[in-house]
């Protein structure tokens, strides 16, 4: 059965956006993060995320042009990789390699693990990510804890979630990627 890997930058008082979504609180990528997060998407062939985030993201990587080498490839992988986007609201979403989900939240996601195929990852939103923590459906979570408070904001934890720490590393610039399992109450 595939796993479910949750990728999320937060800050270090547990809040992955500020009060209005701001994100302007995070680090700076380093060419050592950038590999880990390329090595992380590697292995997987699926991305979960929910309608709040899904269409900024689909846009975003959809418009990053040959020119930008930095983020190409990268983006490549983005816009070629299938995306599920779990919404009550929307029946279609416009992009490439994107269907909509509309049914049951974990009747779905546990389909999708039972498929064939490599991991899948989820690039979420605070609700969404709540969601899948709430169902146990995450089985690992890469925390990229970025060396900021904010003191308010979006969380993704509204309730106590037993972990274990499977890894940690350092990257330059201070952010810190802890990689957790959920384990039972």
């Amino acid at each position: 059965m595939r796993k479910l890997k949750l990728q999320v930058q937060m800050t270090v008082d547990g809040f992955i956006a500020g009060p209005e979504g701001q994100l302007d609180w995070m680090s700076a990528d380093s060419e050592e993060r950038n590999k880990f997060v390329n090595e992380l998407t590697d292995s997987c062939d699926t991305i979960l995320m929910g309608r709040g985030m899904a269409i900024g993201f689909i846009q975003y990587w959809e418009s990053v042009g040959p020119d930008d080498r930095a983020l190409y490839d990268f983006a490549q992988k983005m816009v070629s990789l299938p995306k599920f986007v779990f919404s009550r609201t929307l029946n279609h979403i416009d992009g490439k390699n994107v269907r909509v989900e509309n049914g049951d939240l974990a009747s779905a996601v546990n389909a999708l693990k039972a498929m064939p195929g490599k991991d899948m990852i989820v690039y979420g939103g605070a609700t969404f990510d709540a969601a899948l923590l709430e169902h146990g459906l995450i089985d690992e979570l890469n925390l990229f804890v970025n060396p900021v408070a904010i003191g308010s904001g979006m969380r993704m934890f509204t309730a106590r979630t037993p972990l274990q720490l499977a890894a940690s590393r350092a990257f330059e610039g201070g952010v810190v990627v802890n990689t957790y399992r959920q384990r039972a109450a």
